[in-house]
């Protein structure tokens, strides 16, 4: 497997957003360990989604808004690039005009990135 790059909404994503979602700190944890490129990109300020990963400890190699997701593909090099989000709307839209794969939280969490 190569490098694997993962663009994370918050709200309806994360445990911690706002309405919780179902991929775990834990889960993104275990991704940032096994060297994926891990980064957020939310309707949330860019501060806050700095300060969010910061206060769970969690190293960020990106935080941009979801018009902007299209800036991080040329910015990282990387094997395959993923954004998982909750809202079609929103979400697999800027995913897949920024040539991201997209996966919903459901989906996501049976990838082996996040298993034990």
């Amino acid at each position: 497997m190569g490098q694997i790059l993962i663009s994370l909404d918050i709200d309806g994503t994360l445990d911690i957003g706002d309405p919780p979602g179902v991929l775990t700190m834990t889960m993104v944890r275990r991704s940032v360990a096994r060297g994926f490129i891990i980064g957020s990109c939310s309707d949330r300020p860019l501060s806050a989604q700095r300060a969010l990963f910061k206060k769970q400890n969690i190293p960020l190699q990106f935080a941009v808004s979801k018009h902007m997701l299209s800036d991080v593909m040329q910015q990282f090099k990387a094997d395959a690039y993923y954004h998982i989000g909750d809202r079609e709307d929103l979400d697999k839209i800027y995913a897949e005009r920024a040539g991201f794969n997209f996966l919903w939280p459901d989906e996501a969490i049976l990838k082996p990135w996040f298993l034990e």
